[in-house]
């Protein structure tokens, strides 16, 4: 874990204090871009989400993901990698947790962009890298859609997912995201995007995770340095499987922003 956290600060800095120009956007802009899962840029997000209240002994789980999105063809192909990490505790027993990778999951959009609303469709696959305890470690594929619409002061769309193992049974899973931010002046914005999910082997009352909640949101613009979109929010799980679902979660996020026309100087 600690070379995996070297490795990210370095690449982090090294991309950060190479940027010495940046393309004159507002805040209030960069913040919209930021908050379009279709856009034109590199992104390199770091979110950190702790569940709290898991298992019968109400134990905390922490889950780190490094998710880059890269975009193609002139942002005809967006790529996005989820590369999670685990601080998973035993649900049994006071003490005591598993460390480690999950499933790195691979998707590429290909984006049809309009003046009112852009979507995005393409494949999703689940790579078997999780250490035993985080992940199915079973090759997966399936279909990953995504929408979104710009009006006034709103960002507003969805991502939708389905995955079926390409081995056995053991993973067939839903997804689904909407995503609703309200923009402010000076970069600030009110969000919600829970993650609702569905494992459709899951018994009756087990399948459904299905969070409520909201946060805020600050697109920060220093001088010569890339932009940071900055996210605190809190969510609440109003449905959960018993024994592994999460009472409620906290979730942190920041989000380096590199526009491509910095590649093209």
């Amino acid at each position: 874990m600690k070379t995996f956290v070297r490795s990210l600060a370095v690449l982090l800095l090294t991309l950060i204090f190479c940027a010495t120009s940046q393309a004159q956007l507002s805040q209030e802009e960069l913040a919209k871009i930021a908050q379009d899962p279709l856009a034109n840029l590199i992104s390199a997000p770091l979110q950190n989400q702790t569940n709290f209240g898991i298992g019968p002994l109400n134990r905390t789980q922490h889950e780190t993901k490094f998710q880059p999105v890269i975009p193609f063809a002139d942002g005809k192909i967006i790529a996005r990698v989820v590369v999670p990490f685990y601080d998973q505790p035993d649900l049994f027993a006071e003490n005591g947790s598993t460390k480690g990778f999950g499933d790195v999951s691979l998707s590429a959009f290909y984006a049809t962009k309009g003046d009112k609303v852009s979507w995005g469709v393409g494949p999703i696959i689940s790579l078997p890298t999780a250490k035993d305890g985080l992940g199915v470690q079973e090759w997966a594929l399936g279909p990953s859609f995504v929408a979104v619409t710009k009006t006034g002061n709103w960002v507003i769309g969805g991502l939708f997912q389905q995955v079926w193992s390409m081995e056995s049974d053991a993973l067939n899973g839903f997804k689904f995201q909407p995503f609703i931010n309200y923009n402010l002046p000076k970069g600030n914005y009110l969000t919600t995007s829970p993650s609702i999910t569905a494992n459709w082997n899951g018994t009756d009352g087990e399948k459904w995770t299905v969070p409520l909640g909201m946060g805020v949101g600050k697109l920060i613009k220093p001088e010569n340095f890339l932009p940071v979109n900055l996210q605190v929010g809190a969510y609440y799980n109003v449905e959960k499987p018993e024994y592994t679902g999460a009472d409620w979660s906290l979730r942190l996020s920041a989000t380096f922003m590199i526009p491509m026309a910095f590649f093209k100087k």
